[in-house]
């Protein structure tokens, strides 16, 4: 296959590009407190646009491709998601900054938990922690599906050779660079994948060809309701929002901005930013149907870069394909790190080596980087993999079992440490088991039973084992701060 050399230009400068933001973090990273959270030093621009992309790169590909072949009424699952996002800015980002503070600097979640609830046996850590390995080497595989169609197809190499070739890039910056490369190359990706989501489906609208399917369109596409759309359907695309109070990803970078005064302007240029990326999502899919309606695409989600090949001149196209690596990249390089927190705080530091110094602690959060992606390479040989499928599913197992948790934490004094450990327990089991039953009932989107589910167990076993009378002061210590 022939590769345009401005293309190729433009691709490998935007990888130099952020290859120099990980090199620069790394010597601005001096202690494992920067490498995992920044220093808790990020401003709220930084922290908007890492957040948002961060947390909608995966299924902005997925969406277009849904969209692309369902219409319009694919949209309910991004109002779903548009709402759970300014809840969770609402109601989540301040209380979680404060408290994450408060007890005792914790750097990760299940280190959040574990002081929370003053779980000195440390089961809880150890329950929270393996449920985030889980669930997050399907997160970071959809990321290496969506990496490897992305080289396989503008470049043309065999589908293994383009899995390994996406993957190296990503997990370079990350293990170099730690939270600074990972929020700082995210806010450049979020600012370009922005610029691609509005130029594509504007540049395609104009198109001839896309005039010439218009007529020949199904009017059902542009609607947002449908024959297609049962109850299940609508529950299941509003329920997605439920997902943002439980993702660890997401939830670092509000424990990681540098104060709390600043959240309100970074949650109102976060919701601008995701609000007009939504709408560009939309309009891709729709852009595709127009213009693809004579010669369907075998994969869907293939339509954003299909659409930059035929609609600009190669230097804005190698662009818009470095803004398609970006939405990729800036969701697995925040995974990558979560998990590498976790290996290096809640299992290293924990239980083998209390006394590790903090380049040590940084060595082995490395390698956890590298050991978490050789595992999401591995899960993502299957070609045939959805990217979508596996961001619904990991989406589903952090939202069911970490959403509940960081919400009664935060708002209910009476929330004991084993009604946590049965809020991620219930949670986490519904959503594997739930997936593998889809018929009937059980056609419903998992987040939603293993949510609700989640949260009755949490309660009821509070009730019969309530916290201490010590993590009770502590809650109310907390309450005063606010």
């Amino acid at each position: 296959m022939h590769i345009e050399t401005p293309v190729m230009i433009t691709f490998l400068g935007y990888l130099a590009l952020m290859m120099g933001i990980g090199l620069w973090a790394y010597k601005a990273t001096d202690s494992v407190d920067d490498y995992i959270l920044g220093g808790r030093k990020m401003g709220p621009a930084v922290t908007a646009l890492s957040v948002g992309a961060s947390d909608m790169s995966g299924w902005l590909l997925g969406l277009p491709g849904a969209v692309y072949l369902g219409g319009l009424g694919e949209a309910w699952m991004g109002i779903g998601l548009l709402l759970g996002a300014w809840l969770n800015w609402l109601l989540v980002a301040k209380r979680l900054r404060i408290y994450t503070q408060m007890a005792d600097n914790a750097l990760t979640l299940p280190d959040f938990f574990e002081k929370r609830f003053n779980d000195e046996g440390g089961l809880l850590k150890l329950v929270s922690a393996v449920t985030i390995l889980l669930f997050f080497t399907f997160y970071a595989s959809s990321g290496m599906v969506g990496g490897a169609v992305l080289f396989s197809n503008v470049f043309g190499l065999e589908y293994l050779t383009a899995l390994l070739i996406g993957s190296a890039v990503i997990v370079a910056y990350t293990f170099v660079g730690g939270f600074f490369a990972v929020s700082w190359t995210d806010f450049f990706q979020g600012c370009l994948m922005l610029i691609a989501l509005l130029i594509v489906p504007v540049s395609m609208f104009t198109h001839p060809e896309s005039h010439k399917s218009l007529d020949a369109l199904d009017p059902a596409m542009l609607s947002l309701w449908s024959d297609k759309l049962t109850l299940i359907g609508l529950l299941s695309a509003l329920a997605w929002g439920l997902g943002y109070f439980g993702q660890p990803h997401i939830l670092s970078r509000f424990m990681a901005i540098n104060s709390v005064k600043d959240l309100p302007v970074s949650r109102r240029i976060a919701m601008s930013w995701m609000f007009v990326s939504l709408i560009g999502a939309l309009a891709t899919g729709i852009a595709g149907a127009l213009y693809f309606a004579d010669e369907p695409l075998k994969n869907p989600e293939t339509v954003f870069i299909h659409l930059t090949q035929v609609a600009f001149n190669p230097w804005i196209g190698g662009l818009l394909i470095a803004a398609i690596l970006s939405a990729i990249m800036s969701t697995i390089d925040s995974q990558l790190l979560v998990c590498s927190s976790v290996i290096t705080e809640d299992f290293y530091r924990k239980w083998l080596r209390p006394e590790a110094s903090s380049k040590e602690l940084m060595l082995v959060g490395r390698i956890g980087v590298l050991a978490i992606a050789i595992i999401s390479v591995v899960v993502a040989l299957d070609r045939e993999a959805s990217v979508l499928g596996l961001v619904s599913y990991a989406w589903a197992g952090f939202g069911a079992a970490f959403g509940p948790v960081v919400i009664l934490s935060l708002f209910w004094r009476g929330y004991s440490r084993n009604g946590a450990i049965a809020t991620i327990l219930v949670g986490g089991l519904t959503v594997i088991i739930w997936k593998q039953l889809e018929s009937g009932i059980f056609a419903l989107y998992e987040i939603l039973p293993g949510f609700i589910l989640a949260t009755l167990a949490g309660v009821v076993v509070s009730r019969l084992s309530p916290p201490s009378e010590a993590t009770q002061t502590q809650f109310s210590r907390f309450e005063q701060s606010l």
